[in-house]
């Protein structure tokens, strides 16, 4: 059973509401994880959007309260400090002047995309602007873009994030439509010595999987990618570990006979049962 939940936020993003130790506490008392990877929203130059969020957080202050509850909770679970970085070609002097200052104390990282040429899929503006089609390629496109222009991060994120956003749910989604481009940046990862994750937000977002894709997943498996982490993206307790079941089954599918964990930035290979 998966027992290590490596995505999940807290009010220190702007889109959650939910206090860091609510997810603990919640977490500790379910009773299923055994750790937490706290992976909270750092994009820096997002547009402010139409609910004010921001996703920037003083990150001193965040590393205190990720310490101060170790202190109190780590006997009963392992809290594990993590950020997940939205990635943009220009922000290489940003993002690395940043874990110049605070890389040391991040036991892992998430490379995301969550813009494409200023919007986030995530508002309706995008798919208005864009077919399904040309949204998701260009979605992809950017992907490869972040990847050749910076790589301090452990595992790239929800890979196939546009399609939770899609005209219905994307159920005229085809990863073979796209496999060329995947190719590409299954390869520039595992040649680089990065991994991916298995992001459960598809299924709580009505998606009949989760991220990526189980042909994407498997995909990555038969090109040699050995580092996979998995995650909820929680943003409230309930979701914490969402659907992890599922998950170990997605994972057994593709070929996997384990999952990957971070500490002080290096991964640890937990087997499946």
């Amino acid at each position: 059973m998966i027992t290590s939940d490596f995505h999940l936020h807290s009010s220190f993003s702007s889109d959650s509401k939910t206090a860091l130790e609510q997810q603990i506490i919640y977490a500790i008392n379910s009773g299923i994880l055994k750790e937490l990877c706290i992976t909270d929203h750092m994009d820096f130059d997002f547009p402010v959007n139409k609910d004010g969020y921001t996703f920037l957080f003083d990150m001193k202050e965040y590393l205190a309260e990720i310490n101060r509850l170790r202190s109190i909770y780590s006997p009963a679970i392992r809290i594990t400090t993590g950020i997940e970085l939205g990635l943009l070609p220009h922000l290489y002097e940003t993002l690395t002047s940043f874990l110049k200052e605070y890389g040391s104390e991040l036991d892992f990282i998430i490379g995301s995309s969550h813009l494409v040429k200023g919007l986030d899929p995530y508002e309706p503006e995008f798919f208005e602007k864009y077919r399904e089609k040309e949204g998701i390629r260009l979605y992809l496109e950017t992907i490869v873009n972040n990847i050749d222009a910076f790589m301090d991060f452990d595992v790239y994120g929800h890979l196939d994030y546009v399609v939770r956003y899609a005209p219905n749910k994307g159920k005229k989604y085809c990863p073979a439509d796209y496999m060329d481009i995947y190719d590409i940046i299954l390869k520039k990862l595992i040649q680089n010595g990065k991994g991916i994750e298995l992001n459960t937000a598809g299924l709580k977002a009505g998606l009949p999987f989760a991220h990526p894709h189980p042909d994407v997943l498997k995909r990555y498996f038969e090109l040699g990618g050995e580092i996979i982490t998995v995650g909820s993206d929680a943003h409230q307790p309930v979701h914490l570990a969402y659907c992890f079941d599922q998950a170990e089954h997605m994972l057994k599918a593709a070929g996997f006979t384990y999952y990957t964990v971070f500490h002080n930035r290096k991964p640890e290979f937990i087997r499946l049962t």
